[in-house]
């Protein structure tokens, strides 16, 4: 009775489901016309989908395989599974700004609900994230799939030695702005989220700074719920080539190296081999360096903090980054990511005590010297899958553009390029210490989950401050904020700190991320996004007829600047500029303004 009443009320949720999807007369989407011609595909990974009438049927499949449900459908199907399955729970990690709830569903064997139940568990956790970029949605369906086959189907015992989180609408508002005419260079589903959050900001730009409030709840997610793998699935954009799922991580010169060796030699072998198995073509994360020339070669990415493979090679959480090929059809890509979560539980499940073994090697670790900036430098040379093309002269623009024909073509031995050459780097401090009143920066470093303590006395300590010179603001918005970045000098003190200020300190598991946050040169620090921004700004001044006869005085009594001032004005552009000349007193008298242009971050040396 039970099953008989289970499968009615299954149907009738695929039947007012179906209102929700126009399906389309044919199965092409409306931008095929003008996308690069494709090969046909069939995959073993097909015995994957169920029939329509399967009591369990995603919206995915009962539609065709063109086309994802809305957020409230997408729940609606969700809820019902979650309330069907004791090993799955369901909750909410925090409201977008539109007041919509973003959905996590906890997969264990026990039905945990919490970061604690799961924690007893003592399993490997893997975070799956799906629309990040809500147009790229991929993720969402596969998910949708994998979790019924684990309820209900022939999965479940992926659950006996992993939990699986899943998010599968990340940027949920961005994901109802849906229409046709999104991402005209993807190949589905039908409708398409949109790629920024309702304030346009990137999501996958706000890794570092974490301005939205969804990537505030995915941080909280990451502390609380401690995850050993988390995975990110995109769809990319720019050249064709015949891969259908490629996927990248840290790379071995960064700040996680044994995860890199993990991810590298234990997990994209068992990964690539499955995606084989199942007809998909898997490869590394691609980038070409000239989008009309391959010849020019392939960029290998060492991606900063702001990224969410970046960010997690900054904290040592083993992150990997899935970028499905946006011209492949929407049901193969599903499937592939479908093959890729399943082996990436059954990796993790397999080789959990290697995983957690080289994430504490990293976190461990505490380099003396870290890489601030990166420089490219010659990689080994790539065999790349790609897709044959033409060169045309076209009469729209006028410029040369590539026509992709659709025939496979091997390139043999590509040149690859990647910013892996260390640039700049620092000694790694003992500790920094922020004054009080810098509450923004204390609150951000909080929210990352870095350990922080607040003095409740002076201390003495033997600092290096930094002094900034020709700051250069970015020329326009960039991600909601204007970037900057300066020349600096540093300068060894001797000062007592006050109570009240909060000290950082680099002696823990993550002390890398910290350092990357408030070392101003670092490509994603919170110098460089603008939080200390104000230091630039001049609010005290001199008037000119006070300039004057203070500097009289001041070469009346110090003979060795009256030098000085002799040497500077030996410069013509210096002397014949009067606001320069009296600017270069001020700046030498005791009423100069001495935290101007100075980064109030101190660094404590050992």
């Amino acid at each position: 009775m039970r099953l008989i009443a289970l499968s009615t009320c299954i149907t009738s949720i695929i039947l007012s489901s179906a209102s929700f999807a126009q399906t389309p007369t044919s199965h092409q989407f409306i931008n095929d016309a003008i996308l690069p011609p494709i090969q046909a595909w069939q995959g073993k990974s097909e015995a994957l989908l169920v029939s329509h009438d399967h009591p369990w049927v995603t919206p995915f499949e009962q539609q065709g395989y063109i086309t994802s449900p809305d957020y409230a459908h997408t729940m609606q199907w969700l809820d019902k599974l979650v309330s069907r399955s004791a090993n799955l729970q369901k909750v909410s990690i925090g409201k977008s700004p539109q007041g919509r709830d973003i959905w996590m569903i906890i997969a264990s064997k026990d039905g945990a609900a919490s970061p604690q139940q799961l924690n007893k568990n003592n399993k490997a956790t893997v975070l799956v994230q799906a629309g990040i970029h809500s147009g790229e949605i991929d993720g969402k369906d596969a998910g949708m799939m994998l979790l019924r086959d684990m309820a209900f189907g022939t999965k479940q015992s992926l659950l006996d030695n992993v939990n699986l989180l899943f998010i599968p609408i990340f940027s949920v508002d961005g994901h109802e702005r849906s229409t046709e005419y999104n991402r005209v260079n993807q190949r589905g589903p039908v409708n398409m989220g949109w790629r920024t959050t309702t304030t346009n900001l990137n999501l996958n730009r706000d890794y570092a700074k974490a301005d939205a409030p969804e990537m505030q709840h995915l941080i909280h997610v990451i502390n609380q719920w401690q995850p050993d793998l988390y995975i990110d699935v995109h769809v990319t954009d720019g050249i064709d080539y015949q891969y259908d799922v490629t996927f990248g991580y840290n790379v071995e010169q960064g700040y996680s190296p044994s995860i890199f060796n993990w991810l590298e030699n234990t997990y994209r072998p068992q990964v690539e081999s499955a995606l084989t198995e199942n007809d998909h073509i898997p490869g590394k994360l691609i980038f070409a360096n000239d989008n009309a020339d391959m010849s020019q070669g392939l960029s290998y990415w060492n991606p900063s903090p702001r990224y969410s493979n970046g960010y997690g090679d900054a904290r040592h959480l083993p992150t990997i980054l899935i970028e499905n090929h946006s011209l492949k059809p929407f049901k193969q890509r599903v499937l592939g990511t479908y093959v890729m979560l399943e082996q990436t539980l059954k990796t993790v499940a397999s080789h959990a005590d290697t995983l957690t073994a080289a994430i504490k090697q990293d976190q461990q670790r505490l380099s003396p010297q870290i890489t601030l900036t990166w420089q490219n430098e010659p990689q080994s040379n790539w065999d790349f899958k790609g897709i044959d093309y033409r060169i045309e002269k076209s009469e729209i623009s006028g410029a040369d553009v590539v026509r992709w024909n659709g025939r496979s073509k091997l390139y043999a031995a590509l040149p690859v390029t990647g910013n892996t050459k260390a640039d700049i780097q620092v000694q790694r401090p003992k500790a920094y210490y922020i004054p009080a009143q810098w509450a923004v920066v204390i609150d951000k470093l909080t929210l990352h989950g870095i350990e922080i303590s607040t003095l409740t006395t002076p201390v003495n300590i033997r600092a290096e401050q930094y002094q900034f010179e020709q700051p250069q603001f970015g020329q326009a918005d960039y991600e909601s904020r204007q970037t900057v970045t300066a020349k600096l000098n540093a300068s060894l003190i001797d000062i007592t700190v006050p109570a009240g200020t909060v000290k950082v300190s680099t002696a823990q598991s993550l002390g890398d991320l910290a350092i990357l946050l408030l070392e101003p040169q670092a490509e994603d620090s919170l110098f460089y996004w603008g939080f200390f921004n104000t230091i630039f700004t001049r609010t005290e001044y001199i008037e000119d007829y006070a300039v004057e006869p203070l500097a009289v005085k001041m070469l009346a009594e110090n003979p060795s600047l009256k030098a000085e001032f002799a040497l500077a004005l030996q410069d013509k552009d210096f002397a014949q500029n009067s606001e320069a000349r009296l600017r270069w007193f001020y700046e030498r008298s005791p009423y100069y303004d001495t935290q101007y242009q100075v980064y109030p971050v101190l660094r404590e040396i050992n």
